[in-house]
């Protein structure tokens, strides 16, 4: 069981994260999508730097290991100054994120104790569609009336963690964050318009209120839960900078040799 000192620097900890977040929310990089990529649609190009999304996901547990599958339906974009006017979104077109992840988990009942388990393996495609689609589930499987999709990105992990918070009423908060790899379609290219390289990185965070939670005999879903998804280009570790230069320093030789006059 969680002291109430833990809980307090757990509970504090999320608080941080999230002012952290919103103040960070000015600074991400902005993209341009165009709709039209995907055929049939054509709905009009924006540039946002966050995507507001809606998921819908299963968390099973089995015996000190958990699954978590589901789709992150993507209902609104932002920018640095507020709200990005996405006309035709969810009901002209529309695109989601169908995930699959998995990794180790403590024991311990996420209604009681504080819980944090960890992402061993997770990826993702990102759909576009024509049209309006639905998401929710059949039983315990996420489910989407979303037809002819489109491939347009996917990627696998990075990192990336979970958390459960006991709310002290016999119900539990869940949240949790992934940094992803990002590669495009050929369809995806021309729907993620710019930059013309697109980033090569995702990241994505989701803390949810325990109406949004239902739990079943292993596990729980999420229903409409909260969260956004981001881009970004991964940094050179400074061991690529040194190569990096160090191929400058050798194409600069080779030109030098080249331009040298002759004896």
């Amino acid at each position: 069981m969680t002291s109430f000192s833990s809980f307090r620097t757990i509970a504090a900890v999320v608080a941080m994260g999230a002012v952290g977040a919103a103040a960070q929310a000015a600074t991400l990089p902005s993209f341009t999508i165009d709709p039209s990529a995907i055929p049939g649609v054509s709905s009009p190009a924006f540039t946002a730097n966050n995507l507001i999304v809606s998921d819908y996901a299963a968390v099973t547990f089995n015996g000190g290991t958990f699954s978590d599958v589901g789709f992150l339906s993507i209902q609104s974009a932002q920018s640095a100054t507020g709200p990005v006017a996405t006309s035709g979104l969810n009901s002209a077109y529309g695109f989601y994120i169908q995930f699959t992840g998995s990794g180790p988990t403590p024991a311990g009942d996420p209604t009681t104790d504080f819980t944090k388990a960890t992402f061993s393996q997770l990826s993702y495609t990102i759909y576009g569609y024509q049209g309006t689609a639905s998401f929710g589930f059949s039983g315990t499987t996420p489910t989407t009336t979303a037809t002819n999709v489109v491939a347009l990105a996917s990627g696998s992990l990075i990192s990336g963690s979970a958390v459960t918070i006991p709310n002290g009423d016999g119900t539990f908060t869940p949240s949790g964050s992934a940094k992803l790899t990002l590669s495009l379609t050929p369809a995806g290219e021309a729907f993620f318009t710019s930059p013309d390289t697109f980033y090569n990185l995702a990241s994505t965070a989701f803390s949810n209120t325990s109406s949004q939670v239902e739990t079943f005999s292993n596990g729980f879903l999420i229903r409409q839960g909260g969260g956004s998804v981001n881009f970004a280009s991964a940094v050179p570790e400074p061991g690529t900078y040194a190569l990096l230069m160090a191929g400058v320093g050798v194409i600069g030789f080779v030109a030098r040799r080249k331009s040298a006059p002759r004896r």
